[in-house]
């Protein structure tokens, strides 16, 4: 039966219950609250004094609220309890609950319905008022109920994101006086961060371009990351919306050459790598080469996902004239800075094995001799041989194999 059909008999019935409720004495709401704390995730809350009074009077007051409003409008749908609603979202953050416990409300609501039809069976012997009466009660007190347990949860949802945002805004702060050079209270810091100072560290800074920027991956890469790279101990913080800085502890550092396929990156996602450090020190410098590595792949608007600082060192200085490097990179390679990449790759790669053909066509899984006809070719089209000018053609490749391919047609449009 819905409740807006309620006849005057039954209207009658659900207040007489209703202020039997209120009229109890305070031992009747024991067995209901035994119940509530039977639920297995309200044993924390039991075991804690102050959570458990809170609970207590909330669970009381909530009882006598809904009861109250049923004898004043019997049959109207009563609006959800919030009262203490953000004292009790507050205390129950603070000590580590992530929702409301819905199982502990059901059972606390179990145990009340029992005694709500046995107030009602006491005051009627009629079968059809009596049916019809416990159908709207139960309709409101279920709804009640439901929307108790709605604006709590959502309640707690809001207190944990201020504890995550107080906690991250702290963190960032911490760091961002170190990375700026300021003075650190190193143990106070050491304790917020939860991540020692004086051991080698590698910085990291995860990025996404996308539009709507989702957390949770990026930091889910960072994690990633440290995993393959093999840290000890990380730390991360929560930079900007579309930005996660990390530091990893004692890393792996041979295991880097394989990270972009490691993680398998998309969603526009990309991961700059500083050098090493060691010390409060080396956490700053560390920071900041992977920041620099992070804005060279942003102005060079690079197709890679991953960069290194060792990798990019010096491509960041020879880049930092951006219109400068592509005259360099067209004077340097000629013909060869549009040609086959697999060309570009043999002659780049074949430089870095400082002239090692065998140990450059393994690196490529090629043959050698594939190899040396693709570098032979290189030569052809270079306007100046590779053996007269290996150095500048190295720092030309090196700039090229970072540069995006947007970057590609606004070169073009200098010539």
């Amino acid at each position: 039966m819905d409740s807006s059909e309620c006849t005057p008999a039954v209207k009658d019935l659900i207040r007489r219950a209703a202020q039997a409720v209120i009229d109890a004495p305070p031992d009747w709401f024991d067995e209901i609250d035994e119940a509530a704390f039977q639920a297995p995730d309200t044993r924390p809350v039991a075991d804690d004094p102050a959570l458990r009074a809170l609970t207590v009077r909330n669970t009381h007051a909530m009882l006598t609220r809904w009861a109250t409003a049923n004898v004043d409008a019997p049959g109207v749908p009563v609006p959800p309890f919030i009262d203490n609603i953000q004292e009790t979202a507050r205390l129950m953050v603070a000590r580590g609950h992530t929702d409301a416990s819905g199982e502990a409300y059901r059972l606390g609501q179990n145990v009340a319905w029992r005694r709500w039809m046995k107030i009602a069976f006491g005051l009627t012997s009629d079968t059809d008022d009596l049916r019809d009466m416990l159908d709207v009660s139960a309709e409101l007190i279920g709804t009640f109920v439901d929307a108790t347990i709605e604006a709590l949860t959502a309640q707690i949802a809001v207190e944990r994101e201020h504890v995550v945002r107080g906690r991250d805004t702290a963190r960032l702060d911490a760091v961002s006086l170190i990375v700026d050079g300021g003075a650190v209270d190193v143990p106070a810091a050491e304790r917020l961060l939860g991540y020692r100072f004086e051991q080698p560290h590698t910085a990291i800074v995860v990025w996404t371009t996308a539009p709507s920027p989702r957390l949770s991956e990026l930091e889910h890469t960072a994690d990633t990351l440290a995993a393959h790279l093999g840290a000890t101990r990380t730390v991360r913080v929560v930079a900007s919306p579309g930005a996660v800085w990390a530091w990893f502890a004692s890393v792996n550092r041979d295991r880097l050459h394989d990270v972009e396929s490691a993680l398998a990156i998309g969603n526009r996602r990309h991961v700059a790598i500083g050098s090493t450090g060691t010390g409060i020190d080396g956490f700053r410098t560390s920071h900041l080469d992977a920041v620099s590595t992070q804005r060279m792949m942003a102005r060079m608007d690079t197709d890679h996902a991953v960069a290194t600082f060792d990798d990019v060192e010096g491509v960041l200085l020879a880049t930092a004239s951006p219109d400068r490097a592509d005259r360099f990179v067209s004077h340097t390679l000629g013909p060869l800075e549009n040609s086959h990449p697999d060309v570009r790759a043999a002659v780049r790669e074949y430089l870095r094995a400082e002239c090692n053909a065998s140990r450059a066509a393994q690196t490529l899984f090629t043959h050698r001799n594939t190899l040396l006809r693709r570098i032979k070719r290189a030569d052809e089209l270079l306007p100046r041989p590779l053996g007269e000018n290996a150095l500048n053609i190295g720092i030309a490749l090196e700039i090229r194999h970072w540069r995006g391919s947007a970057n590609e047609t606004i070169s073009e449009s200098r010539r």
